[in-house]
């Protein structure tokens, strides 16, 4: 099996080796450049061609907005993950925008960040569970008028957050204490009151948010 490429650009030289580390060590990658250096970025995607560039939005001498910008041109097989401290989903968006496929907070957990790197070089856009969690928030207060959405009870939520971990109704069952003809109820309930046809459209409610932008 044909190991993943990756260039990881970020001015941290302990995040660049720990994550270099990481992946070489993992037989499914191959870390084949790193920098600190956002220009030095942006020649070493034109050389090296990698699969996967990890990229920091705070780099110097340009910003990673920019190398990524640059990257798209010179290369552009290689699918860009955007990594950075800011966990405000504006961040992502404007990343997501100039073409990049992903985006991670340094918050990110290791899993996360690998599972990030197979999603995106499937061909498939990530964005990690914080910023999904902002976006939610951000997408409630926005229309927190709205009656369906305000008509949610305590308990709908609860749900709806347990179905967002991916757990299904019998293990929701389990972890609220509650009979499974409850929970179904309470589903039943959600989808009548957000004006969803199926679980599936509720499962998917804060991805399609985030991979809209």
């Amino acid at each position: 099996m044909e190991k993943i490429s990756v260039l990881i650009a970020d001015d941290h030289k302990l995040i660049r080796e720990t994550w270099s580390f990481i992946l070489n060590n993992d037989p499914r990658f191959t870390v084949v450049a790193e920098c600190g250096d956002s220009e030095q970025a942006v020649e070493m995607a034109k050389n090296k061609k990698p699969q996967i560039v990890l990229m920091d939005i705070n780099m110097l001498p340009i910003s990673g907005f920019e190398a990524t910008e640059k990257i798209r041109k010179v290369s552009p097989a290689s699918r860009i993950i955007g990594i950075s401290m800011h966990s405000q989903p504006a961040y992502a968006k404007k990343m997501l925008q100039i073409g990049a496929r992903g985006y991670v907070t340094k918050n990110s957990s290791k899993e996360e960040m690998i599972n990030a790197i197979m999603e995106v070089h499937g061909g498939n856009k990530y964005i990690c569970d914080e910023i999904k969690n902002n976006i939610s928030e951000l997408v409630l207060e926005e229309n927190k008028d709205v009656p369906n959405v305000n008509a949610l009870t305590e308990r709908e939520i609860q749900i709806i957050n347990l179905i967002k971990e991916g757990q299904s109704s019998k293990e929701i069952a389990t972890s609220l204490n509650i009979s499974l003809k409850t929970v179904e109820v309470h589903r039943h309930n959600i989808l009548k009151k957000l004006k969803l046809k199926n679980s599936a459209s509720l499962v998917n409610f804060i991805n399609n948010v985030a991979t809209s932008m």
